[in-house]
């Protein structure tokens, strides 16, 4: 046995080495005849052979045949078998130390001597466990130096599109194309398709694989078929159209299926069926429950759509039903022709369009023909324009109601206005005798003299002829006096409470809707809170403990005390027992007149402590105003044009109906009407007023007790943490990024809020430790609650455990704030971004 073969290599090692000089040999020596061979099948896959004469044909079969048969007598030149020493040397090159060859040497010098003997013998030692951990090697199958343009690339390229695209069956209509094969080809001598309508979403048919004798087919559906061999072999007879097709024999055909009927292919091959039509139904669409108010005016018309293959759109028409119309008053004279009012139907963003339900919300209130009987059409459109409608649903148009008398007077008035330009005079006397004693009815100056003078401007406008742009700008001055009236600009605190409980007297008497109470409750219960904090502080001003009944005994009310009253008065409401709610709210208001604010015990000096939690509470109440800002001018970008009023949705600090400043630098409607001196406010303040925040909390910091402790350090920490994010948040501000500006807001108040909770525990815990505090707990939690008698929430944080929102209210807010995110993603008229966002609202909720 030779040196060559006792070699300690790893047989494995060496048989893969050796497949792959192998490969690598078959790849260098072929790849020209495997590239012509792949460009060849593509070509016959896709059915080129299909598109050219016989000619040409035959020329190209012969080039390639001839091409394929010198590129294998090439590759089989430059063929070599590797041998068991070449793939030694491959290997022995890949080791440090060619130990290979060193196992191979013989000693050549001092095979005499016994020192050197043992020496060569170690080195052959070492190098035989060199040999013994030899890897295979890999084949190098680069052809970069040999293919410089990559044709071999380009084959594969058009054998992967016709694998894809193409059909092995079209590679035997070359054999067509010899002498005396016209029948003796293999394969169908034809193919054909079957494209349903893409808006099905059902695939495309192959008829050469449909067996079965009867064929489903959805109306719409184009069939395509292409007929290979001579002419006149193959002819097609089809009657699922209405002039029908008889015997055509042109080599490509094609047409609709419109109706149930038999297809015939005759000749070789050929095939019979019996076509069945999906017919393609109408939508249909109706109303699914009845129309009602929502609490803020809009009204709600829940709708349920379906079709086979699903809707795509939808239309509501609403038309005034005369004949179901009092004709009494303002309404006898004949009114004046309005368009049919049209409002696309809100789709769903996700999920089926084929079966669903959904609500259609507007806002109609300023509508002549608000409250007054309409008939509401429901229209729905599929993918193949076909149109379902609804029957007519006759119902009173929802709207904006409102409890007070002069309010609804004048509402009416403008109603009447509207109708008819006849009524001018009618309504400038009604107005007229309606404010002819103002002391007994209105509240406020400012809605006397802004009636005195649109009722002015009417009557000039009577007299030269009322215009139709006059009648809209009186009827817009009588709707902003009605809201006025309705909503108030009281200041006062206790005026504010007893105004929301008149108007939920009004409501009560008038059968307001549940919605209505619900709204009108929760306002009566922020003005009951705006007058406690009202009372607080004048006692805090005045020192006084409280205020005094007309019967000389303080009534102390926690928050729970009220809550249980509203509560009680909200369920007598719903339970439908008026006369029992109207006597509870009496005497919820003849109690709150007469109580005093629990202060507690021991109105001393507040503790570094509270100071501390206090401060730091009013610089997260700022914090949070400031975020509200950046986000009502985020929301300004949205609607850059918008002007006061324009847009229903814009919460911007210029649109007028959101929260915030007004487009004229007024006061909004909202919580940020007590900044109306502020006027426009640009980026540059709003980072200034971030920086300032964030010195009063460095302020804080250096003041804030509970030095030493976990709690301490844990709160000192998180305010860090806030401290970081407002200065992040102020060259956000600065830069203009607004919604960069936001999470960095959100993230301070988040560690604003930690440090609170870990500040409360850690003041929690000196109390605790200080001698004679445990017995006077209960006066702690005195101390500690606010002026409505809650308590703190747990580890002293200034949020409430107590459950805020009682009953249903929770899941009615809910179903508001997903029917407003639907109602805005359906006007196409917003920005795209803001579009995608309400998108992704609904998606994840």
């Amino acid at each position: 046995m030779t040196a060559r073969e006792t070699l300690p290599i790893p047989r494995l090692s060496l048989l893969l080495t050796q497949v792959g000089m192998l490969s690598e040999q078959v790849w260098r020596s072929f790849w020209p005849f495997f590239s012509i061979s792949m460009a060849l099948l593509a070509a016959l896959m896709l059915g080129l052979q299909d598109h050219v004469g016989v000619e040409t044909v035959w020329v190209a079969g012969s080039a390639a045949l001839f091409g394929l048969l010198v590129a294998l007598i090439h590759g089989a030149r430059r063929f070599r078998f590797p041998t068991r020493n070449e793939a030694l040397i491959r290997m022995d090159e890949t080791l440090p130390g060619r130990p290979i060859q060193a196992l191979m040497d013989e000693q050549a010098i001092g095979a005499m001597d016994a020192d050197s003997v043992a020496l060569w013998r170690a080195h052959q030692a070492r190098m035989a466990e060199r040999a013994a951990q030899a890897a295979p090697v890999k084949p190098d199958l680069r052809l970069a130096d040999r293919d410089p343009y990559a044709l071999r690339f380009i084959a594969l390229l058009a054998l992967v599109i016709a694998v894809l695209f193409g059909s092995f069956w079209r590679i035997g209509s070359v054999t067509e194309m010899t002498p005396g094969a016209a029948v003796a080809g293999q394969g169908p001598s034809w193919e054909g398709w079957v494209e349903p309508p893409r808006y099905t979403g059902l695939p495309t048919l192959y008829l050469a694989d449909q067996s079965a004798p009867t064929l489903s087919v959805p109306q719409g559906s184009r069939i395509t078929l292409r007929f290979y061999g001579e002419v006149g072999a193959h002819s097609l007879t089809e009657t699922s159209t209405p002039l029908g097709t008889e015997a055509v024999t042109d080599p490509e055909q094609e047409f609709v299926v419109e109706r149930s009927g038999r297809m015939t292919i005759d000749g070789p091959s050929g095939r019979d069926w019996a076509l069945e039509v999906i017919a393609d139904t109408s939508p249909q669409i109706t109303v699914s429950d009845v129309a009602k108010s929502e609490a803020g005016g809009q009204m709600k018309l829940p709708f349920a759509a379906k079709d086979d293959y699903g809707v795509i759109a939808g239309s509501a028409l609403i038309e005034l039903d005369l004949d179901a119309i009092d004709r009494r008053y303002g309404l006898m004279a004949n009114p004046e022709p309005r368009e049919v009012i049209e409002v696309e139907l809100p789709m769903p963003i996700t999920g089926d369009r084929a079966d669903f339900t959904e609500n259609l919300i507007e806002d109609f209130s300023q509508h002549p023909w608000a409250h007054l009987p309409v008939k509401i059409t429901l229209m729905a459109r599929d993918a193949a324009d076909q149109q379902g409608q609804s029957e007519p649903y006759t119902t009173a148009l929802p709207a904006r109601r409102f409890f007070d008398p002069l309010a609804a007077a004048i509402v009416e008035q403008r109603r009447d206005l509207l109708w008819s330009r006849d009524n001018a005079k009618r309504v400038s006397q009604i107005l007229r005798a309606v404010s002819y004693l103002p002391e007994d009815l209105f509240r406020s100056d400012t809605a006397y003299l802004r009636l005195r003078v649109t009722l002015r401007r009417l009557e000039t406008f009577t007299e030269y002829g009322l215009k139709p742009t006059q009648q809209e700008e009186i009827a817009a001055s009588l709707w902003k006096l009605a809201v006025l009236i309705e909503d108030g600009t009281l200041a006062d605190a206790l005026e504010r409470m007893r105004r929301a409980q008149e108007r939920l007297t009004e409501a009560m008497q008038n059968g307001a809707s549940d919605e209505e109470i619900a709204e009108l409750m929760q306002e009566l219960r922020e003005a009951t809170q705006d007058y406690l904090q009202q009372l607080q502080r004048l006692a805090e001003q005045n020192g006084e403990e409280g205020q005094q009944g007309q019967d000389g005994e303080s009534l102390q009310m926690t928050q729970d005390d009220l809550q249980r009253m509203m509560d009680r008065i909200q369920d007598l409401m719903e339970q439908g027992r008026m006369a029992e709610a109207q006597q509870a709210l009496e005497e919820f208001q003849q109690m709150m007149e007469n109580m005093r604010v629990t202060q507690g015990q021991g109105q001393g000096q507040q503790s570094e402590g509270q100071q501390a939690m206090e401060g730091l509470a009013e610089t997260l109440r700022d914090q949070q105003g400031l975020s509200d800002q950046a986000f009502r001018d985020l929301q300004e970008q949205f609607n850059p044009g918008a002007q006061t009023g324009e847009n229903q949705g814009n919460q911007g600090r210029n649109g007028g109906q959101g929260r915030g400043q007004s487009h004229e630098g007024q006061g909004g409607q909202g919580q940020g009407a007590d900044q109306a001196d502020e006027g426009q406010q640009g980026q540059g303040s709003l980072a200034d007023r971030q920086q300032a925040l964030r010195d009063e909390l460095g302020r804080q910091q250096q003041n804030l007790p509970g030095a030493g402790t976990p709690e301490g350090e844990a709160a000192r920490d998180a305010l860090g943490r806030a401290g970081r994010a407002m200065d992040e948040a102020e060259q956000a501000l600065r830069n203009d990024e607004l919604a960069d500006a936001i999470d960095n807001q959100s993230e301070a108040m988040d560690a604003l809020r930690e440090g609170m909770r870990s500040l409360g525990e850690a003041l929690a815990q000196n109390q605790q430790n200080q001698p004679g505090q445990g017995s006077q707990e209960g006066d702690m939690q005195a101390n500690n609650r606010d002026p409505l008698g809650r308590n703190p929430g747990a580890n002293g944080s200034m949020s409430t455990d107590e459950s805020l929102l009682q009953g249903e209210d929770v899941y009615r807010r809910a179903r508001e704030l997903l029917d407003e995110i639907r109602r805005r993603t359906g006007e196409s008229e917003r920005p795209e971004i803001e579009l995608e966002y309400l998108k992704r609202l609904l998606e994840r909720f």
